[in-house]
């Protein structure tokens, strides 16, 4: 079961959120534990502090697919402050064990109507994800299956954050880069093998993504 642990700072809005008069609670995750699930109610938005989120999606034949993958200064559920979304349309689990910041659905209504600050970085943050959905679907229908793996992988290294230009990340199963991508594990191994022989990543106590990958995506 999750459990509660005491308030931490954070990056991006979770600092501001940290040192505003918003009720919340710090609840911790295991890996694999699920922290929403698609259909029930959507009550509460959460802000990821540490660890990383997946959001999967099942059909009505029980096929399940990733359609985002979060990290530390994300929000997870902000979908529920819409009017039009009583339920979740999706479900979230933890990829390694993850502490969010819980805001009750109430409670972040409140606060967006209240505080100014918060409610501008929370507006930014939504188009900064609003543009990344669109790359995503831009992605999705023009782009190959190397250049979507190599997006992928990419922004999983935060590539282009100020330090981080050749990050080691921890190893990620083929299944769940399959599921991301939108292709079959046989063809992600058949790209990681080519990556790794080509130099673009290697293997060494996780996976490490080199900035030159980014021949791959440029590549026409």
């Amino acid at each position: 079961m999750p459990t509660p642990g005491p308030a931490k700072s954070a990056a991006r809005p979770s600092k501001r959120l940290s040192t505003s008069a918003v009720s919340k609670t710090v609840v911790k995750f295991a890996k694999s534990q699920k922290i929403f699930t698609q259909g029930e109610a959507a009550d509460s938005v959460s802000l990821i502090q540490s660890g990383s989120v997946k959001i999967t999606v099942i059909n009505k034949q029980g096929k399940e697919a990733i359609i985002a993958m979060l990290e530390p200064g994300d929000f997870v559920g902000e979908a529920c402050i819409s009017n039009g979304s009583p339920l979740r349309m999706a479900t979230a689990s933890a990829m390694e064990p993850a502490t969010l910041l819980v805001i009750p659905k109430k409670e972040m209504l409140r606060a967006l109507h209240a505080e100014k600050d918060f409610a501008d970085q929370f507006i930014g943050y939504m188009l900064k994800r609003n543009t990344r959905v669109e790359s995503d679907l831009v992605d999705q229908l023009f782009n190959s299956t190397e250049k979507r793996l190599a997006r992928a992988l990419l922004l999983l290294a935060q590539y282009g954050k100020e330090g981080r230009p050749e990050t080691i990340i921890a190893a990620i199963p083929q299944e769940t880069l399959a599921s991301l991508v939108g292709t079959t594990r046989s063809r992600i191994n058949f790209f990681m093998n080519k990556f790794r022989k080509m130099g673009f990543i290697h293997y060494n106590g996780g996976l490490q993504i080199h900035s030159s990958l980014l021949n791959v995506v440029l590549h026409d």
